[in-house]
């Protein structure tokens, strides 16, 4: 009796850290558990499409992450997408020349958005527009192109 009230609570414990592994691994999937910004400043992007970006996504620059993405809104005037980021104080060094790019990364594919430093003296401000470079690629898009390009080629050659 006693031996078998041992291992129900052995059972109880191994099931409870079994959950909580299961929700830090959903934190760590949802982005909600890494880096906040708590002060910083915001810049603003613009792309012709930022297909699979979400609020929260990464910020990186060379590698290292500076901040997330605050807001997605799109332009009805231009019919682009304006993404919002929140970027660390500490990286308050930008140069007013740097491109924003969205990229992919891991074998889960999330997106994020990369910044290319520029060389210019002056410095990105709060409130400031980077400039958009790569939007986000789409891969039904790619597989369009790939296969209208071999229709139009008569189905001949070689990948």
């Amino acid at each position: 009796m006693v031996q078998s009230r041992t291992v129900e609570i052995w059972v109880g414990i191994f099931v409870a850290a079994g959950l909580a592994a299961l929700f830090v691994l959903a934190m760590r999937v949802s982005n909600l558990s890494t880096f906040t910004v708590d002060e910083g400043y915001q810049l603003v992007a613009r792309f012709e499409n930022v297909s699979g970006l979400k609020e929260r996504s990464p910020v990186t620059m060379a590698g290292v992450r500076i901040g997330r993405v605050a807001a997605i809104n799109f332009d009805p005037q231009t019919y682009e997408a304006v993404v919002s980021m929140e970027i660390g104080q500490s990286f308050e060094q930008i140069p007013e020349d740097s491109v924003a790019g969205i990229y992919t990364s891991g074998l889960l594919g999330e997106k994020y958005i990369g910044i290319q430093a520029g060389v210019a003296d002056d410095f990105l401000a709060g409130g400031d527009r980077i400039r958009g470079g790569q939007s986000s690629l789409v891969l039904e898009e790619l597989i369009g192109k790939f296969l209208f390009n071999r229709a139009d080629d008569g189905g001949s050659g070689g990948l």
